[in-house]
């Protein structure tokens, strides 16, 4: 049996189990997600630093658009990973790794939810903000407007829509797995897709709605 440092324990009879080996780096980066998370389970450190730099950018966007608050988003987010990290050793491949990972996520936001009644949106800030990248003044200022406008929408959609509407849109799922990931039907998936993306564009082709961005404090 492997511990979390990735020993072999309990292995009577041999006088020098054998340790488990770590995949190079370059086998680490091409194996598919949950035979990185059986390589994690089994002790190597490497495959689940690739996990991680998979999956972060689009896990912590999900959870900051579905809290609309950075502070609650960043403690959701290391909630998960401890989680998925905790998890470890029970982990079986009976699904996508993405699923499992978002259907934790999923989980924490409700559990969070439950715990607080009542959560803080009254902070905006820009997930996709990415310093390396630098455009036109005038590109960066509608890049960012857009941005705005588009958390300001979100943040007015139901929990249920807004969070069928970015496990859509963030984590590319379709109809079958969010509905998994939340547990509801398929039809139940469906219309909260539907009305999310009916009042998204409405919000967004709103010219008050281009006012109320435009007003609203910088992060």
């Amino acid at each position: 049996m492997s511990n979390a440092t990735g020993r072999v324990s309990g292995s009577e009879g041999m006088l020098c189990p054998p340790p488990v080996l770590a995949y190079s780096r370059a086998m680490t980066e091409q194996l598919d997600d949950s035979a990185l998370m059986l390589r994690y389970k089994d002790g190597d450190v490497a495959a689940f630093e690739v996990l991680y730099r998979r999956h972060k950018d689009s896990l912590y966007r999900y959870l900051f658009r579905l809290c609309i608050n950075r502070d609650t988003a960043e403690d959701l987010y290391q909630e998960v990973w401890r989680k998925i990290i905790g998890s470890r050793e029970r982990y079986r491949p009976t699904a996508k790794f993405t699923t499992f990972l978002y259907r934790v996520a999923h989980n924490s936001f409700i559990d969070h939810v439950r715990r607080s009644k009542r959560y803080s949106s009254s902070e905006i800030h820009d997930a996709d903000k990415d310093e390396s990248v630098v455009d036109q003044p005038d590109v960066a200022a509608e890049k960012q407007l857009f941005r705005r406008r588009l958390e300001l929408a979100l943040r007015e959609l139901p929990d249920d829509q807004r969070d069928a509407f970015l496990l859509h849109e963030e984590a590319g799922f379709g109809l079958d797995t969010i509905a998994l990931v939340t547990g509801v039907s398929r039809e139940t998936v469906k219309s909260r897709l539907r009305y999310a993306n009916s009042k998204l564009k409405t919000a967004l082709t709103d010219p008050s709605q281009h006012y109320r961005a435009s007003a609203e404090p910088g992060p």
